[in-house]
């Protein structure tokens, strides 16, 4: 995912007209569409990130609850813990430029994006051992073993 996306995604978190009647969805079918368990719907709801209507027991997702998930498993593919995806998400103002939003979101992706390349070089030299390492192996255990011809003679 590029920030662009993560931008034009934020961007648009309630950009349709309000006069349009809302289509909610159940828990299950949110669920489904986005590859969570009800579990992890619950306990974003817990956790003030998603809030969807009630009807009696059952939880309806809005639009802009669909919205605010995908900025959740976005945020947490890319490394966000919840406590900086909740910052991020809760400073959208519908009636203003969220510009100090967008500031956040790209201040926070900066500083990821470093995290994320100190890891890559990290396990790209775990990978480069370990190769090494299993060529060793290999060449010492092609030493210590018999080839197929001469334990045949």
């Amino acid at each position: 995912m590029t920030l662009t996306t993560t931008g034009q995604t934020m961007a648009n978190i309630n950009n349709a007209p309000k006069d349009i009647a809302e289509d909610f969805v159940r828990i299950g079918e949110m669920a489904k569409t986005f590859g969570v368990t009800l579990r992890t719907l619950r306990f974003y709801e817990d956790k003030g990130l998603l809030s969807p209507k009630r009807d009696g027991a059952t939880r309806l997702y809005t639009r802009r609850d669909r919205a605010r998930l995908k900025l959740i498993l976005l945020g947490r593919k890319v490394g966000f813990s919840l406590r900086e995806v909740k910052q991020i998400i809760d400073l959208y103002d519908p009636a203003g430029s969220n510009a100090r939003q967008l500031r956040l979101a790209l201040d926070k992706s900066e500083k990821q994006l470093v995290r994320l390349n100190k890891q890559r070089a990290l396990i790209d030299d775990a990978i480069g051992e370990l190769t090494s390492m299993m060529g060793t192996v290999r060449q010492l255990l092609s030493e210590r073993l018999p080839t197929q011809s001469s334990a045949t003679n």
